[in-house]
């Protein structure tokens, strides 16, 4: 037969595996890091044909840096640090956005996509900034 403070002590591991699986890292609660990574998923799937390598690798690095930004910048503890990462994440939408419009030029990317790909992330880079602002503001 089992002791009260063995029962205890299963309990309590239960209840801290539970938390921990249910445990959401902040990056996921945020609109800007869904879409990111909704578009992320979008561009591989969308080039996963796609034989040059090079800007295949290019482009879905860049689209990859912008959740994975965004999700580092989150989990630091200064806003200072925060504000680092987001401002990174921006600067991959610009040069993600490039890579689009490069895309097309090429026919790599059917114009209608791109405008379609490009049109979110330019709106990522907007929720972006307006990330960037509240945590300046809040210091």
């Amino acid at each position: 037969m089992e002791s009260i403070e063995s029962i205890e002590a299963m309990e309590t591991i239960e209840t801290m595996e539970t938390m921990v699986e249910e445990e959401i890292m902040k990056c996921e609660n945020l609109e800007v890091w869904k879409k990111s990574s909704n578009l992320c998923a979008e561009i591989y799937k969308y080039l996963k044909d796609c034989k040059d390598y090079g800007f295949k690798d290019q482009i879905t690095r860049s689209a990859l840096s912008i959740p994975s930004n965004i999700a580092e910048g989150v989990e630091r503890y200064s806003n200072k640090e925060t504000v680092r990462f987001l401002d990174i994440a921006r600067g991959s939408s610009a040069e993600l956005i490039t890579q689009i419009y490069i895309g097309i030029k090429i026919d790599y990317i059917e114009k209608e996509v791109g405008l379609k790909l490009k049109t979110q992330t330019e709106e990522i880079a907007k929720m972006l900034t307006n990330l960037i602002k509240s945590y300046r503001a809040y210091k």
